[in-house]
């Protein structure tokens, strides 16, 4: 049976976000895959198929939905996923396998009818399918820096990310060696509250503190936008 989460996303100032992240700090813990600076880099490159049913499906607000992506960390290409994000009306499930590197360059070329039959990993034989049937391609890397706090009791994770960027350079994503365009203002950071059933009064006390807005942001989605807009794919 699938478990889903709430997922609550806001659009965080940068005059807030020293104060919003002391607050955090004061309250959970800094997530243990965080540098010195309590910092992580995220990198993902998301498919879409060949009607870009995700990017239609999201612009639309259809309310079930799902995307495709491969994630790495920093520089770290020991630990690459495949990852399958669903929304079912505001509630997100996340599906994942990890990938070796022949995987990911089988992946990466196309030719993937060999991953449905010998592939022990099931998610990963569903997109080997799904790439064939529907098309699936690369259609966008979305970079940026992340801070992230947990309550491991509760099973709460709150993230800031900023600096998020865009690009098209897929044949380079491995690397990081690649032209990054901003997504959205540099002033703007995206703040993401993650829960299971309940979030602890205290920890809610410290999001509202800023009467933020609630906001359906999708760094794919608004990627493919940017990119589109300068012309670039």
């Amino acid at each position: 049976m699938k478990v889903y989460r709430n997922e609550w996303k806001y659009l965080l100032s940068e005059a807030s976000l020293s104060s919003m992240e002391s607050r955090l700090r004061a309250v959970l813990e800094v997530d243990e895959n965080s540098n010195s600076q309590g910092i992580y880099e995220i990198h993902s490159l998301y498919f879409d198929d060949f009607k870009d049913s995700s990017l239609k499906e999201n612009d639309a607000g259809i309310s079930i939905r799902y995307k495709y992506r491969i994630r790495y960390y920093g520089d770290d290409l020991s630990y690459i996923r495949l990852e399958k994000k669903e929304k079912n009306n505001g509630l997100c499930h996340k599906e994942s396998c990890m990938l070796t590197m022949d995987e990911y360059q089988t992946i990466i070329s196309g030719d993937v009818s060999n991953l449905i039959y010998d592939s022990d990993k099931a998610l990963l034989r569903h997109f080997a399918m799904e790439m064939l049937t529907r098309g699936f391609k690369p259609k966008a890397i979305v970079d940026y820096e992340r801070v992230a706090f947990v309550e491991p009791v509760t099973n709460v994770r709150i993230t800031i990310d900023r600096n998020i960027s865009v690009s098209e350079a897929f044949d380079e994503f491995l690397t990081g060696d690649y032209l990054r365009y901003p997504v959205v203002d540099k002033l703007k950071n995206v703040l993401e509250v993650k829960f299971d059933d309940i979030l602890p009064g205290y920890v809610r006390a410290v999001i509202n503190e800023r009467n933020l807005v609630q906001t359906s942001f999708s760094k794919y989605y608004l990627g493919r936008k940017q990119l589109k807009n300068m012309g670039r794919y």
